[in-house]
């Protein structure tokens, strides 16, 4: 017998009577609000191109490593779920069968946010009204895929009906963006931005580093032989990623670490990054560009975006047959104080910057982040990111950053993601946990329930404008 799929409507509130009615009250306020998406990795192509989905494993399962991941580590493999390989090698390619497999192994993700966005996708998206397990599976292919065939659930109209203002995508400087080029062309009022990722021009370590650096240049017309040629680049491709719409930067760091060298030192590490590095040296450029990607940030006004200590592509095997991004990623713990210092010391105060900070090691949320967001002008504190997209990541981060940098010093939040139709599942998992929060808030007469009304709709849309510069 199959058991229904009902998404409560005080699903994530507290269970306090009083509390609770708080947060309906100021959620009913927020709930519909537009959604300003400004990180993300969603395809730009979806939205020029504006062509069917494929079939729902395509879309739902095959993409999504909050969704494989948790697959694999229950013993299914990845050639099973029909993940590409590198070398081209044949997995899965009948999404009927990656998508029963799905449903049999659906239990898994009991408690997790990946099963609260699911069902919402399920129910709200596509009107489904049973549970997903193995009886069910088919019922579900069947009519998701019924649904990706017809124009309400092409990706523009979706854009629209999930209410959102504004998704930005993220392309490295060696991206031509024909596909926002496309977009602005098309005459479709849906506003698709970009955002500048200079990692593989910038990280010594990643592959191709050196081949790299020779197309960013080509495509600059600079001549990067020389570290004022490699500088003049950036400027270069940054003015072109702002004529596609981008306000802002990401930089995905091994660590935090940021360094203030003379121009001789620069230009003697530069050589020695395009030659042959050491891991200290590699590490060392980095830093260095931090502070070059801070002093251009102050030039033109594009916000600055660090996402640092990840141990990317943790398991070997995986990034051999599979390559990145394969859901290997693993936190490290982090460190900031120290880190940021030679950056801050020359543009902490300076207004014309905004960096925002995110990271994985959340003991670092009351002893370093909101202590240096709370004093230093520049610094902005980003959402609970990735394994802490959660609702106790959300309460975790209220509750240990707030007290220090206010909400003032956050930046609402983003769901930084690739799954499209998740984004106002998660959107309304942010809005509830901080109308819950801030419920709790006007209970224990620590703030007044009209300006919990206020704070309630700047979490949850005017802080994101105000510091994405949107």
């Amino acid at each position: 017998m199959t058991q229904p799929l009902r998404l409560h409507p005080d699903r994530l509130f507290p269970a306090d009577i009083r509390t609770r009615d708080i947060a309906r009250a100021l959620h009913a306020g927020v709930k519909d609000l537009p959604i300003v998406s400004p990180h993300g990795h969603t395809d730009p192509a979806w939205f020029a191109r504006d062509e069917a989905f494929s079939d729902p494993a395509s879309l739902l399962i095959v993409p999504d490593h909050y969704v494989f991941r948790m697959l694999y580590s229950q013993g299914v493999p990845l050639d099973a779920l029909g993940v590409p390989t590198v070398d081209g090698s044949p997995t899965e390619s009948d999404p009927r069968k990656i998508w029963r497999i799905f449903a049999d192994n659906y239990h898994l993700f009991r408690g997790t946010p990946s099963r609260m966005w699911l069902d919402w996708v399920f129910a709200e998206a596509f009107g489904i009204d049973v549970r997903l397990e193995p009886a069910t599976a088919d019922l579900y292919f069947d009519t998701i895929d019924a649904a990706l065939k017809t124009p309400a659930f092409r990706p523009r109209a979706l854009f629209d009906r999930f209410g959102i203002e504004l998704i930005a995508t993220t392309e490295s400087p060696l991206d031509p963006l024909e596909h926002h080029a496309a977009i602005r062309a098309s005459g479709w009022q849906g506003r698709v931005v970009t955002a500048y990722r200079p990692d593989p021009v910038v990280d010594p370590d990643t592959p191709g580093f050196a081949a790299n650096v020779r197309r960013f240049g080509e495509t600059a017309n600079e001549d990067v032989g020389s570290y004022a040629g490699y500088l003049a680049a950036h400027r270069f491709h940054r003015a072109r990623f702002r004529a596609a719409g981008a306000t802002s930067t990401d930089h995905g760091h091994p660590s935090s670490a940021t360094a203030d060298l003379t121009p001789a030192e620069a230009e003697s590490l530069y050589a020695r990054v395009m030659a042959d590095p050491t891991a200290a040296e590699a590490e060392l450029f980095r830093a260095q560009m931090l502070t070059e990607m801070a002093a251009m940030s102050v030039e033109d006004g594009m916000v600055m975006q660090l996402h640092p200590a990840v141990s990317r592509s943790h398991n070997a095997q995986v990034l051999a047959r599979f390559g990145r991004d394969k859901g290997g990623d693993i936190p490290l713990p982090g460190e900031f104080v120290r880190a940021l210092k030679p950056l801050l010391d020359r543009f902490g105060n300076d207004p014309r910057l905004t960096l925002i900070l995110f990271t994985l090691d959340e003991d670092t949320y009351s002893r370093e982040l909101a202590p240096l967001a709370g004093h230093y002008p520049a610094l902005r504190l980003g959402p609970p990111w990735w394994f802490h997209d959660s609702p106790e990541g959300m309460r975790r981060f209220r509750e240990r950053a707030t007290e220090t940098a206010g909400f003032y010093n956050t930046v609402g939040f983003n769901d930084d993601t690739r799954a499209f139709l998740s984004i106002p599942a998660r959107h309304d998992v942010a809005r509830r946990m901080d109308c819950g929060f801030l419920a709790q808030l006007v209970v224990e007469h620590r703030l007044e329930e009209d300006e919990a009304h206020e704070v309630a709709r700047a979490l949850a849309y005017d802080l994101v404008k105000q510091a994405y510069r949107l």
